[in-house]
């Protein structure tokens, strides 16, 4: 139940508010105070259909160019695949041989015996193992490609929750400190009243005005960081999606697949497996070179037509490379590719540790984030309310300045603050650790109030 509700907690330390002079405060103003108050909860401008996780998720996907990068480096790959499968095109090549430029023929086509006008017909081939190695090193970099879009999707929707989670909690700061505010100048009216008929030092209505003011000062600073929020959400959603709040998942429960990753040495990984793919391009293309030991070969038909006195002519020809310096050519080359297959290796094994590091730090600090929040819920929010009611008596009864009051409030208001950030930084790594491996993409589950195990959390706003 949010505080600003009007019922149960949050009602009790409305009227703990007013309490500080019993019925100096006209009901009129109680009226004002608790429809202000249902207003903060439900602002009347917000959209009908509310904006969920789920939702920004499936936009921020359709949204994403870097996808679109990805799914067209794809394609491309898969198309160079297909080509260099394939034979090189053949040669055609037209030519006049043993044109006389001098003497009675010249430039003559049919007089001199040698003159010949030929069509030659050349092709290269390449054995089949060598284009399967070379149309393997393409597929292995569509993989990559696959690899990396992997990871821009995981990018897109870890970015994505982050910016919803920092939009959703920054509007419930906002409506915590205009609660607050409107608590605050209630008290001020109170306190003008009583010192207008004696009952309160003029030292005391300064004091209620500067922590309008500082209220004022906070609700300030929330609006922007407010609208910062929104344009982050912007940037993965588009400025077409209008933002209405709606109930976050639960973030005290993660998707198994993060257990499972966890269990497979962190195998399904994005950056392991790309990391792995680029590997394995690296092994096709030490394969491919290993291939070109073996040379192309090369052959070639020729007719050649003479003068009418003369008989026309074939040429049948073959040409291959040879590999003089085979072991500081190709076997270099070989060498190399098989060096880099070997550094992608220890890379990725490297990647694989620093990862795991992350992932088991995060874990950690999402679940102290978990027990905090539940110490805050049964310890420090209930003892802040009970300072209140006793600052409040003690002030009623004389025996305590107005000062000592004002700080019990600002207290409780620092601790809720406090706890909204734990939340909101709980649900960071939330979001960081449900979207962690591609397979944690299924739909975030219910839309349940976030309310952890064996506590009431939301009741203590």
């Amino acid at each position: 139940m949010s505080i600003f509700s009007g019922s149960g907690h949050a009602k009790s330390l409305s009227w703990r508010c007013l309490s500080l002079y019993g019925s100096a405060v006209h009901p009129v103003s109680v009226l004002i105070f608790l429809l202000f108050a249902s207003a903060a909860a439900y602002p009347a401008e917000l959209p009908s259909t509310p904006l969920t996780l789920d939702a920004a998720l499936q936009v921020a996907e359709a949204h994403s160019h870097a996808l679109q990068a990805q799914d067209a480096a794809t394609r491309s790959s898969r198309e160079l695949a297909i080509s260099a499968g394939r034979l090189p095109d053949p040669v055609l090549r037209l030519s006049v041989d043993n044109l006389p430029v001098e003497g009675d023929m010249r430039y003559s086509l049919t007089d001199d015996f040698m003159t010949m006008r030929s069509v030659e017909l050349m092709q290269t081939y390449a054995s089949t193992d060598k284009r399967r190695a070379r149309g393997a090193v393409f597929e292995r970099e569509a993989d990559a490609a696959q690899a990396m879009r992997t990871l821009q999707l995981v990018a897109v929707r870890q970015g994505t929750a982050r910016a919803w989670f920092d939009r959703y909690y920054q509007q419930r700061r906002l409506d915590l400190l205009v609660g607050q505010r409107w608590e605050a100048m209630l008290q001020a009216e109170a306190v003008e009243t009583a010192y207008g008929s004696g009952r309160a030092m003029q030292a005391d209505v300064f004091l209620m005005r500067a922590l309008v003011a500082r209220l004022d000062d906070s609700v300030q600073e929330v609006r922007a960081e407010l609208v910062s929020a929104d344009q982050t959400l912007a940037r993965w959603v588009g400025d077409a999606v209008t933002f209405a709040r709606a109930e976050p998942p639960r973030i005290d429960q993660l998707p198994p697949t993060v257990d499972q990753a966890l269990a497979h040495q962190l195998d399904q990984h994005p950056d392991i497996v790309l990391m792995a793919a680029r590997e394995s391009m690296a092994l096709a293309e030490a394969e491919v070179a290993r291939q070109e030991k073996n040379a192309d070969w090369t052959w070639s038909l020729m007719y050649s037509q003479r003068g009418p006195d003369y008989d026309d002519m074939m040429s049948l020809g073959v040409s291959v490379p040879l590999q003089w310096d085979h072991k500081n050519r190709q076997g270099r080359e070989l060498a190399a590719r098989r060096a880099k297959a070997e550094q992608l290796r220890a890379e990725t094994e490297e990647l694989r540790r620093e990862r795991a590091v992350e992932v088991q730090r995060m874990l950690v600090n999402w679940r102290s984030n978990l027990t905090r929040l539940r110490d805050y819920d049964r310890t420090l929010i209930p003892l802040t309310a009970a300072r209140i009611d006793a600052a409040n008596a003690a002030y009623r009864s004389g025996t305590a300045q107005l000062a000592e009051a004002l700080e019990a409030r600002r207290s409780a208001i620092d601790t809720r603050l406090e706890r909204l950030r734990i939340e909101m930084q709980t649900a960071f790594l939330w979001a960081a650790l449900a979207f962690l491996v591609p397979a944690s993409a299924e739909p975030t589950g219910q839309h349940a109030d976030m309310v952890f195990a064996n506590s009431g959390s939301r009741h203590h706003e």
